[in-house]
């Protein structure tokens, strides 16, 4: 399965809409304005809660929490690397590595791989291609997705 991001222009805060392979809206995510360290939520179009992101502040390295039903679900974190990021997340044991500032990376749990992110180009506003792996938690993969962009949306500014 696929879904793809695309960022809403011209709006204050963080504000993406992610559609299905067909082109409907699936589900959007909103960001905090006004905060300190970035908050994201993620919604179905009835305006469900899917996942709640909070990023850690007054850390050596980026660290966000994924929340879940209120519950934390997993814990993503920047490893400390001096050639090119890793990231890990904690909970699901997973591991994201590939070419950040191209947005061309995989998230995998061992070998086998969770999610494969690439960027579109050519398009009006950050515009990504998640490519699913079998039987995946989208929501869990798809938190980690918003996660990475995140902590490279950081880096760029």
């Amino acid at each position: 399965m696929n879904l793809y991001i695309q960022q809403r222009i011209f709006t204050w805060g963080d504000k993406f809409s992610i559609y299905d392979a067909a082109g409907n809206e699936k589900y959007y995510v909103e960001g905090e304005i006004l905060t300190f360290g970035k908050k994201l939520h993620l919604y179905d179009l009835r305006g469900n809660e899917f996942a709640y992101i909070e990023q850690q502040l007054f850390t050596f390295l980026p660290k966000y929490v994924i929340y879940r039903s209120g519950e934390e679900f997993a814990e993503v974190v920047k490893e400390f690397t001096f050639f090119h990021p890793e990231y890990t997340v904690n909970g699901p044991g997973w591991s994201v590595h590939g070419d950040f500032f191209d947005h061309d990376y995989e998230v995998t749990d061992g070998d086998a791989v969770i999610a494969s992110v690439s960027k579109e180009w050519f398009t009006l506003g950050d515009a990504y291609e998640i490519s699913f792996g079998a039987d995946v938690d989208e929501v869990a993969a798809l938190s980690v997705v918003l996660v990475i962009d995140a902590c490279i949306d950081a880096q760029r500014n």
